[in-house]
């Protein structure tokens, strides 16, 4: 797949605004009306402080807590070997689904947290960008860097790097324990930048270091369409962009498989929760539409696998 240029940022920079900018709201990501203060535990006989299940359970989550359920943040990050001292990268945490549980839990654990958000284009001398998909996304990037560094008490000192067509290093030369993709693959695919993603992951990780996916499943033996339009990604497709990069597969994980998912859906992957789209992209929602169907489906089936940095 061609890598997008220089020249097609701003594009890149539309399309996942428009997947992200309402998606990400509507799923429960971003900054609740109620978000507490502090960091004090909802449940007085919460886990111990510092905990990975304190940071899922923390009440600073009234937003994404919702989303637990399909998402099974413990068993996830468990399964990814995740450590409290561990050095971790996020790339493309959108409003911060991830990033609520991992700075916390990183914080009082002594690790650190990379969060490699959206390369947000830099004008050259006489252009305008303060306009459009541009201005969105550094918004969006602004509002996220606001909400993880305005509370250091809660969620330490986030690391903010971006990743994009011509971004660099997502966190130093062999630094990091884990990188995580977390759905954000086929976004990748269809800007033409997912080789870059691994290329760049397995840089930024010490050899012996692990890459976590989780991203939306294609049926097994379905053609991939190389801009996974729908969402969907093969599992096969996801290995063998891995293997390329040189990262070595370890595991494969059924926690975030949805057997009613029957990904034939008409709005692709976001007609389901928690987008729930009921119309094409760029046009306003249908009122008439249906969505009983697709939230009884509930969220997408999801490919969850685990990758090694090989230490030799």
């Amino acid at each position: 797949m061609a890598r997008v240029s220089a020249n097609n940022l701003h594009g890149l920079s539309r399309r996942h605004l428009l997947l992200a900018a309402g998606g990400l709201a509507l799923a429960g990501c971003g900054r609740g009306q109620g978000e507490p203060q502090n960091d004090e535990p909802v449940d007085p006989n919460a886990p111990p402080v510092g905990s990975l299940a304190w940071a899922v359970a923390g009440n600073w989550r009234a937003d994404g807590r919702p989303r637990d359920a399909w998402r099974h943040p413990v068993e996830t990050l468990e399964f990814f070997e995740v450590a409290p001292d561990q050095t971790v990268v996020d790339m493309w945490p959108g409003a911060g689904y991830w990033t609520e549980i991992l700075a916390p839990y990183l914080a009082r654990g002594g690790g650190r947290l990379y969060c490699a958000n959206f390369q947000v284009e830099r004008p050259e001398p006489g252009q305008d960008l303060s306009n459009g998909a541009n201005l969105a996304t550094a918004q969006l990037v602004a509002r996220f860097r606001e909400r993880f560094e305005g509370n250091r008490r809660l969620y330490g000192e986030v690391a903010m790097t971006e990743f994009g067509p011509t971004s660099g290093p997502v966190a130093p030369a062999a630094s990091a324990d884990l990188v995580l993709f977390m759905s954000q693959l086929h976004n990748w695919m269809a800007a033409g930048i997912a080789e870059k993603a691994f290329e760049d992951a397995y840089a930024a990780l010490k050899p012996g270091g692990t890459l976590g996916i989780e991203q939306h499943r294609a049926p097994v033996g379905s053609i991939q369409d190389p801009a996974a339009a729908d969402g969907y990604v093969q599992e096969a497709f996801v290995k063998q962009l891995a293997a390329e990069a040189g990262f070595a597969f370890v595991a494969a994980s059924e926690i975030n498989a949805n057997a009613a998912d029957t990904r034939d859906h008409p709005f692709g992957v976001w007609t389901l929760p928690p987008e729930r789209r009921s119309a094409p992209r760029g046009e306003a929602p249908n009122p008439s539409f249906d969505h009983s169907p697709y939230d009884a489906i509930g969220e997408s089936d999801r490919m969850t696998l685990k990758f090694r940095k090989p230490t030799a």
